[in-house]
């Protein structure tokens, strides 16, 4: 190889990568070796920065890039931790920015009717019973929300998450925002439809506990038939909502 190859090749050779950046993939690897989960707490930065053998700055750098990825988040006063839905950055596919509030809550469901069937199914095969547990604590809690009229679009999230969750497929929960986002577009929708909203708080209690006997008895077919039926429903919800603001 002649010098004119070897500067051609020096040229075209990728630059290392930034310290703060190969420390934010230390701490990244560290999340996951160690199995720490979202809400959990990290090292300070004392111990993190002696840990990697980085300083302090360079610590402080990597957490600013993990928290863009939504990977960390500070809280103020109390340290550094773990974040909700990890590695999925809040809106990322851009629905704030869709203008039609009621096409996209319809689209949405369309979705989610072709996901969460499959997710439902393939959760009564894989579950495991930590998962079970897991997915009667989401569902019981849910039920006891709207049974007391409390806010329960918080708990519908984390019920429908810990079902996707039962798949053990790496991809389902890169796609927890279309559900996440879904519940969040109907929610106002289900308190303005007032003349629905009784009815439909049975109707989400009995729909849950319908998927959750259905994974339970490890019957797939009937847990997509009930996951079905609950979609349906709220397509219902979309349609008074949609009457209500003509």
């Amino acid at each position: 190889m002649d010098l004119q190859e070897n500067k051609i090749l020096n040229m075209i050779k990728p630059t290392e990568e930034p310290l703060a950046e190969q420390a934010a993939g230390q701490i990244s690897q560290y999340v996951i070796e160690q199995h720490i989960e979202s809400g959990d707490k990290l090292p300070n930065e004392f111990e993190l920065a002696a840990q990697l053998n980085v300083g302090r700055g360079t610590i402080r750098e990597a957490v600013k890039i993990l928290v863009a990825r939504n990977v960390l988040q500070i809280r103020r006063g109390k340290g550094t931790y773990v974040a909700k839905h990890t590695g999925v950055i809040e809106d990322p596919l851009g629905f704030a920015f869709v203008n039609n509030d009621i096409k996209l809550a319809k689209d949405l469901l369309e979705m989610r009717m072709v996901i969460e069937t499959w997710v439902v199914r393939i959760a009564a095969e894989r579950a495991t019973e930590v998962d079970l547990q897991k997915i009667t604590e989401a569902c019981n809690k849910v039920r006891n929300q709207l049974e007391q009229h409390i806010n329960h679009l918080e708990a519908d999230e984390k019920f429908h998450i810990a079902l996707a969750r039962c798949t053990h497929n790496l991809v389902v929960p890169k796609l927890i925002p279309i559900i996440v986002y879904s519940v969040q577009q109907l929610g106002p929708m289900n308190f303005q439809a007032k003349d629905y909203n009784i009815k439909m708080r049975k109707k989400t209690i009995m729909a849950h506990e319908k998927i959750l006997k259905a994974i339970l008895s490890r019957d797939g077919e009937a847990a997509a038939k009930a996951m079905l039926e609950h979609l349906k429903d709220n397509q219902k919800v979309i349609e008074l909502y949609e009457k209500e603001k003509q």
